[in-house]
């Protein structure tokens, strides 16, 4: 079992209800065990400006998937929920699952990069995960809490 971290986005279409649905999800997954959901937090959009505020939250299961088959599981539990993948980058979308870590596992393939290239500087992704793994190090041996204690909060709010 390898222990993982997905971060869930959403800003369209009822953004509270899509990740806790999200969240539901990935209890389903199969070869796998749900063990905690952060917070829900609000956040301002990455991209453009001129889009609604996010929905955030980071879920951990424990999965015996191989990481592109998670992958799979994660882009399908998407497709359910409407996303459509545009060329726009950090556009409004129904639901966003990022897989941040994948045990300690460092890979860089054309469909999947963990650790999540921009997981370091995300404050929607660090509080989150630092929330329900005070005490993770990253697979370069950095510590969530260090990175959480550099990141400004720029508005990020729990609201649920």
């Amino acid at each position: 079992m390898n222990r993982v971290y997905i971060a869930i986005g959403s800003n369209l279409g009822d953004p509270i209800r899509k990740a806790q649905d999200a969240i539901a999800a990935l209890k389903l997954l199969p070869n796998s065990r749900f063990v905690a959901a952060s917070s829900l937090y609000t956040s301002k959009p990455m991209g453009p400006s001129d889009q609604p505020d996010y929905v955030n939250a980071v879920a951990s299961i424990d999965t015996e998937l191989e990481p592109l088959d998670l992958l799979d599981h994660t882009q399908r539990i998407e497709l359910e929920f409407g996303r459509e993948r545009k060329k726009e980058r950090w556009g409004p979308r129904t639901l966003d699952l990022d897989i941040l870590l994948y045990g300690d596992l460092q890979l860089d393939s054309e469909r999947l990069t963990v650790p999540h290239y921009g997981m370091k500087v995300r404050e929607f992704v660090l509080y989150p995960l630092a929330e329900i793994a005070p005490d993770l190090q990253l697979p370069d041996g950095t510590a969530v809490a260090e990175l959480v204690a550099a990141t400004d909060r720029n508005g990020l709010t729990i609201i649920a």
